[in-house]
């Protein structure tokens, strides 16, 4: 055999031994979603009693109580997060339970949310990116690498709580459509449209940041963009989370949290009624940044003065994640990480001008 025709033997050889594998893959639709500064703390273990029996954190404390507190962290956290304990801890993955020696960090510097988000979506740590200034992205995001090839081209979409996301996404250059803060439904077609615009026009900003819309409506505003246009990759970001901690308002906080987990679980519900995404989609769920442990009182905060806040935790339930349910032990994993996971997860490999973490490929099924 002649070493041009043994080539080109092995060239067809790799390329059919990858056959299988690229047929197994079901994921066709990539879903991730982000609780702005959600401790791994109250995923992993529930309530934390030093800030629910406080009245200065917790003003009803009885009503927080019964509808958030149990004698052990199992019972805690799923009073708080059904979803994800009922559904997600054994149908897929959860990761940085850092009593279970899971351990996931935040690889930029900062702590805190544009430079938590851009390291989500473009998989890379800037320095460029230290404050939480609304200006365009300069990266690459993986929204983007998937935007410009045509198979994704006009079925991506972004929406979000705090008006900057759009920024972090770049829609004045990538070209997709990101809605956020109180933007209203362009164009609308539909009933549906017009009363999500009336609620946005009407519904106040929250009075921690003008910035920020309610939670319901940008979940609401994005089941229906969902089901009118069928994405097949949608960035969601909630962002109450974080103000309420910021203000101090524990109990409001874990009622939100709650909420976002009845969300999660309303969509899983509804794409698994739809054929283009029932057992073909990959739901993440993450978070931007952590929060202050002790004292107390630092869970108020993040940032570089706030010990700890760099430890983050994620969720992935789908098709072609094995079901290993809450994650103990194994190498200590990025945020940067999570950019490639999802490219991965659809069959690209994401690849750009910046270095990109790697893809975390216990998610996918060997």
């Amino acid at each position: 055999m002649t070493p041009v025709l043994r080539n080109l033997c092995l060239i067809l050889f790799l390329a059919v031994s990858r056959l299988p594998l690229l047929q197994a893959q079901q994921t066709q639709n990539v879903i991730l979603v982000t609780l702005d500064g959600v401790r791994w703390q109250e995923v992993f273990s529930g309530a934390d009693s030093t800030l629910l029996f406080d009245p200065v954190y917790s003003p009803d404390t009885a009503s927080a109580r019964k509808f958030f507190w149990a004698s052990t962290p199992p019972e805690r956290r799923q009073r708080l997060f059904p979803f994800f304990w009922n559904t997600i801890a054994k149908q897929g993955q959860l990761y940085g339970n850092r009593l279970k020696n899971s351990r996931v960090n935040t690889s930029n510097p900062y702590w805190f949310s544009y430079p938590g988000y851009n390291e989500i979506l473009s998989g890379y740590s800037d320095d460029r990116i230290k404050s939480n200034d609304k200006i365009d992205n300069p990266n690459t995001t993986v929204l983007e690498f998937l935007h410009n090839q045509p198979a994704y081209k006009g079925r991506i979409a972004a929406f979000s709580s705090w008006d900057v996301i759009e920024a972090a996404v770049n829609e004045k250059k990538t070209g997709i459509y990101a809605n956020s803060g109180n933007e209203p439904v362009p164009a609308p077609k539909t009933s549906t449209d017009s009363l999500l615009n009336s609620m946005m026009s009407t519904i106040p900003a929250q009075v921690w940041d003008k910035t920020v819309r309610s939670d319901f409506l940008t979940y609401f505003a994005a089941k229906n963009y969902l089901l009118q246009n069928r994405p097949r990759v949608l960035f969601m970001q909630f962002d109450e989370t974080d103000g309420l901690a910021h203000a101090g308002r524990y109990a409001d906080d874990l009622k939100m949290v709650n909420t976002v987990d009845a969300f999660m679980a309303d969509l899983w519900k509804t794409i698994q009624q739809l054929p283009q995404y029932a057992g073909k989609t990959t739901l993440i769920v993450t978070t931007d940044h952590g929060r202050g442990h002790t004292p107390k009182a630092t869970w108020k905060g993040h940032g570089t003065k706030t010990p700890d806040s760099y430890q983050m935790w994620f969720a992935v339930i789908g098709p072609d994640t094995p079901p290993t349910g809450e994650q103990s032990g194994g190498p200590v994993l990025f945020q940067n990480q999570l950019a490639a996971t999802v490219a991965r997860l659809l069959g690209q490999d994401f690849r750009c001008e910046h270095p990109v973490g790697p893809p975390v490929l216990t998610v996918l099924k060997p």
